[in-house]
């Protein structure tokens, strides 16, 4: 089964979303494996078949899924938090604050 997910960077956090209609939350999994990769996986289940029915289009996709993401260093993969509502999951993770400039300061001379 093929999931979309999008990966945005803001200035404080990476936000995945992935569309994943008709999934309960208990069928998803979030994970961080080796420090940094993140995996989506789960199962979409295939609909009940009588004998008496006649399918006339399966266009929706069922079955196993998993995608993986390398994160970048600045990446807090110890703070993520997954959501699920109305078929999409979110996941954030944030950011470590950017290196800041070492600042300047003026040392008076005296003497």
């Amino acid at each position: 089964a093929n999931t979309s997910i999008d990966w945005k960077e803001t200035p404080e956090a990476h936000n995945f979303k992935a569309d994943l209609p008709g999934a309960k939350k208990e069928e998803v999994k979030v994970e961080v494996e080796e420090g940094r990769v993140l995996q989506i996986s789960g199962e979409r289940s295939k609909e009940e078949e009588e004998k008496n029915d006649k399918w006339h289009r399966v266009e929706r996709s069922s079955g196993k899924f998993l995608r993986r993401f390398r994160l970048p260093e600045n990446a807090k993969v110890d703070q993520v938090k997954a959501s699920m509502e109305n078929g999409v999951l979110t996941v954030t993770m944030p950011k470590e604050d950017a290196k800041k400039k070492p600042e300047m300061k003026s040392i008076e001379i005296s003497g």
